[in-house]
């Protein structure tokens, strides 16, 4: 088959991943071209959208057979961007990844594959990232692997919709135990939008790094 891979966030995480998800794709004997802008794809049989900022509209679904999506949240429910941070922040640690087939309509196509990845309550955005990254390669070789045995299933229910993060929302309160805020320190970047505070007119950056020998001892 023909499998294209769209990526078109210049600073997303999935950069790391997306070379090794082509060679296990090639490996099964696929041709595979990978996109960085949307405007360049070409004609296949089935085009990948990881970690994109553009909404496809119809002129350029149509170069593909299918149009897939990984989203990490359960749909309908946390449709929209950040659904993994929110989660988080809502104090959960099994978050789900569905794939769906996209359409011109923010999250609300046709489902072929749920599944969770579950976290222990201790790792941090490197962690939790590379968690997610191994979960969507699994799930994208899934449906290569298995879709003329996949039927696709309607969203039902309203669902819920988050809104996109900003570096602002990594502001920490410093009326708040760590304990507190333990799940927004778990999900911030400490590059892209680190946690910060601010006291008497001045902010202040702050960085989390989990002990290496804690990590050791665990193991």
């Amino acid at each position: 088959m023909n499998i294209n891979i769209l990526l078109d966030t210049p600073d997303s995480f999935m950069h790391e991943y997306v070379h090794d998800l082509i060679e296990k794709l090639k490996e099964r004997g696929h041709e595979v071209c990978f996109f960085e802008d949307y405007r360049k794809i070409k004609n296949g049989d089935m085009l990948f959208l990881l970690a994109c900022k553009t909404i496809l509209r119809k002129e350029h679904l149509s170069l593909n057979t299918n149009n897939l999506v990984i989203h990490p949240s359960k749909l309908p429910e946390g449709r929209g961007s950040g659904a993994l941070v929110w989660k988080l922040l809502e104090g959960e640690n099994k978050i789900y990844l569905t794939l769906f087939e996209a359409n011109e309509k923010i999250d609300r196509g046709n489902i072929y594959l749920q599944e969770p990845i579950e976290f222990m309550g201790h790792e941090l955005s490197d962690e939790i990232r590379h968690k997610q990254a191994i979960k969507t390669m699994e799930l994208v070789l899934k449906y290569v692997d298995h879709h003329n045995n996949l039927k696709p299933q309607k969203q039902q229910g309203k669902g819920s919709f988050y809104r996109k993060r900003t570096p602002e929302d990594s502001e920490l309160d410093i009326d708040k135990t760590i304990r507190e805020q333990f799940n927004l320190l778990r999900a911030v970047d400490n590059n892209r939008y680190p946690a910060f505070f601010r006291l008497n007119d001045h902010k202040y950056t702050v960085k989390i790094f989990r002990d290496e020998k804690s990590q050791d001892d665990e193991n």
